[in-house]
């Protein structure tokens, strides 16, 4: 589309009495907006997915409307009414939303009922994020959406529905911040295509460790809870009643041996499940560096392409699991200034090998290269004794329960917490093995936990503030908790169960210009 557009307004040259221009911001002059071009709408063709992504909140009415109307001509005549009207209300919010980048920001306009006008400083911007679901592959669109930091986990902006070229039209203009500003007079040039390179592709046959990923694995049990809670929920909208679906649930409670089968098989399924949809959203997973972005691409069904600013990046997570450190990988996450979603939108890497995520984490972003320094051994004593103590609680519990009333329950209670309070053991020499900190010049690192073991690596001034915080079980061991405060990811990454000598030799280490005055002698 385009028509008659109104020049920016008249202002000093860029620079004139040391200010910026209107094209310039702090990390330098912005994209020039290509004159001529009126305030854009999403393709037509999202007309075709809007009533389609209406049908799941419109089919419990319209399901209701026929089974009161008895499948009557006139409970069809009321579904059609509602039908029509999801498609009336699709067609005018597409007629009233639009979207144009002017000067130095981009605005969107909707005026639906009440006029309403979002305006986001390209300054801000993040982060773009462009995924294609399959309505939208199968009809050539693409779902565009803006990150500025300031809204939490949601993004500032979402286009629902451009077409690929437009989506990556959009996404150079407003990442791209290098660009010359365009002489008076002159017309600007759409901002050249940057230059890609792939700094990682992660092989196919490396899906396979999906299954040691635990949020995955419940993927079966999630599937049964949901067809539990549609049945109670819907019964009597699809025609066999709650009381139908609670009898069914009593007769299986009432024949324990097949609703064990029934588990069973939800377990044996939870690796084939839980690797298939691990498959599904980490397909053909890539790590990019494309124009000062760092650009993650993945996904089967919905390709998800996710651009991080590199100038905010602060560092990156390494995560294991227990399955997955036996089998030796680890994911990875970047540590991003004012990033909304980091979990899913920071990731840098899914299941790879150990040596592989640190190496890729390091070409993209840097490399740690000191050693974990170990933490002093009462740190052990501390994971033992909560890793085994509540459970030998319990068994004494449990044997004070046998000796009093000796039915089979409480000799299960007992053999179970045993086993449990044996399990502890390792349980608590790994989470020791797992604890350390260091700094290698440049780079801060901690690591702790052990069913979820995570280590961070922090750029050095990425460190704005220290925290020391001590319980009083730390008190009385002669432990601290040592907090580096970081304007990125967490805001703040721990060093569990150091002794003050070595927080106190961490934080010098790492801004010896804070701690100096304080250290000093006096004469």
């Amino acid at each position: 589309m385009t028509g008659p557009h109104p020049g920016p307004p008249d202002v000093p040259p860029p620079g004139a009495g040391g200010e910026r221009g209107p094209w310039e911001g702090p990390g330098g002059p912005y994209p020039h907006p290509q004159p001529g071009r009126a305030p854009q709408r999403l393709s037509p063709k999202v007309l075709l997915i809007d009533p389609v992504r209406m049908l799941p909140s419109l089919l419990l009415p319209l399901v209701g409307v026929l089974f009161v109307g008895g499948f009557s001509a006139r409970s069809y005549g009321f579904a059609a009414v509602g039908v029509v009207a999801a498609v009336v209300y699709a067609v005018v919010r597409w007629a009233t939303f639009t979207y144009e980048i002017v000067g130095d920001r981009l605005e969107t306009k909707q005026s639906l009922i009440s006029r309403s006008i979002r305006t986001i400083p390209l300054e801000r911007i993040r982060g773009v994020d462009v995924s294609t679901p399959p309505m939208h592959r199968l009809l050539g669109l693409a779902v565009l959406k803006i990150d500025t930091g300031a809204s939490g986990d949601e993004e500032e902006a979402k286009l629902a529905g451009v077409t690929l070229d437009e989506a990556e039209r959009l996404k150079a203009v407003l990442l791209r911040r290098t660009s010359a500003p365009a002489a008076p007079g002159v017309q600007a040039q759409e901002p050249a295509q940057p230059a890609e390179r792939t700094i990682f592709a992660v092989p196919k046959k490396w899906l396979l460790y999906g299954p040691l990923s635990g949020a995955y694995l419940l993927t079966p049990f999630a599937f049964a809870g949901g067809a539990v809670g549609l049945a109670f929920q819907w019964g009597d909208e699809l025609g066999f009643g709650r009381d139908a679906a609670w009898n069914a649930g009593q007769w299986l409670w009432d024949h324990p041996y097949l609703l064990l089968a029934v588990a069973v098989l939800l377990v044996l399924a939870m690796p084939f499940a839980g690797g298939v949809m691990y498959a599904v959203f980490n397909w053909d997973f890539r790590l990019k560096r494309r124009d000062g972005y760092l650009v993650a691409e993945r996904g089967l069904i919905n390709r998800r392409s996710v651009s991080l600013e590199f100038q905010r990046v602060r560092g990156y997570e390494i995560v294991d699991g227990l399955a997955e450190r036996w089998a030796g990988v680890v994911r990875a996450w970047a540590i991003v200034t004012g990033l909304g979603d980091s979990e899913t939108r920071g990731q840098l890497l899914p299941d790879v090998p150990r040596n592989v995520a640190f190496q890729v984490a390091g070409d993209a972003i840097g490399p740690y290269r000191g050693e974990l320094r170990p933490h002093p051994p009462v740190a052990r004593q501390r994971r033992l004794f909560r890793a085994i103590a509540p459970w030998a609680a319990a068994a004494l519990v449990s044997a004070v329960g046998v000796w009093v009333f000796g039915t089979m329950i409480w000799w299960t209670l007992l053999i179970v917490t045993l086993l449990l309070a044996a399990a502890g053991v390792p349980l608590g020499l790994d989470r020791y093995a797992s604890l350390g900190h260091g700094y290698d010049g440049r780079r801060l690192s901690v690591r702790s936990g052990s069913l979820r073991r995570a280590q961070a690596v922090v750029e050095r001034r990425a460190v704005v503030g220290w925290r020391l915080r001590q319980t009083w079980f730390q008190r009385r061991a002669g432990v601290l908790t040592l907090i580096a405060g970081v304007g990125a990811g967490k805001g703040g990454y721990s060093a569990m169960d150091v002794s003050m000598t070595q927080a106190v030799e961490l934080s010098t280490e790492v801004t010896p210009e804070w701690l100096a005055p304080f250290l000093r002698q006096n004469p």
